[in-house]
């Protein structure tokens, strides 16, 4: 599985520290919280929550390097539109879900 990385965001600050804190205090405070608010919209399995938030959490995907990931939340979150819910995709996201959840706190 890839790993998150800062790279993106490095480029984006282009040296200003400040912003690169910024930055990484948005993931940090704003991913928690959207991963509860999925796991939520999931146990009530209402597609359309859990499209919404599959969507918000992609883009941390991208921020973080996730191309991969990213292209995955894709696919999950057009499947979600067709009203289908594919339990390996629910398992692949959740992974990344974790991956980062455990990178956030290295940051």
């Amino acid at each position: 599985m890839e790993q998150p990385n800062l790279l993106y965001i490095e480029q984006l600050a282009r040296g200003e520290q400040d912003v690169r804190k910024a930055l990484i205090d948005v993931i940090k405070s704003e991913f928690p919280e959207e991963k509860e608010i999925y796991y939520k919209s999931l146990q009530k399995k209402d597609f359309e929550e859990i499209k919404g938030n599959v969507h918000r959490i992609k883009h941390k995907f991208s921020i973080l390097g996730l191309e991969k990931s990213y292209n995955l939340a894709n696919e999950y979150e057009k499947n979600l539109v067709d009203g289908y819910l594919d339990a390996n995709q629910v398992k692949d996201f959740e992974a990344i879900l974790a991956v980062i959840s455990k990178y956030i706190k290295t940051i």
